[in-house]
């Protein structure tokens, strides 16, 4: 079964922010968490990309991304929605 993941992505990112949000996504993708993401306006301040994981790897992909957003020091720009 799939579970599907949203994290709210910031509009206003500096250059170097945008190129880590473009390597997260490249990351999720390359390691076979993911096929495509999705990406749509949640407002003017934000953008939502969503995608479906098993829901066996949804715990490890979700710390795969925290730990991201850690290094990456983009925990004011980037955050996961619960559902």
């Amino acid at each position: 079964m799939e579970k599907v993941i949203r994290l709210r992505v910031s509009k206003d990112l500096s250059s170097q922010q945008q190129i880590d949000i473009i390597k997260l996504k490249g990351s999720l993708i390359s390691k076979g968490y993911t096929a495509i993401i999705h990406i749509n306006d949640q407002d003017e301040e934000y953008h939502i990309n969503s995608f479906a994981v098993i829901e066996e790897s949804r715990s490890a992909v979700q710390d795969f991304i925290e730990d991201f957003i850690n290094k990456a020091e983009l925990t004011n720009m980037v955050s996961i929605l619960n559902e």
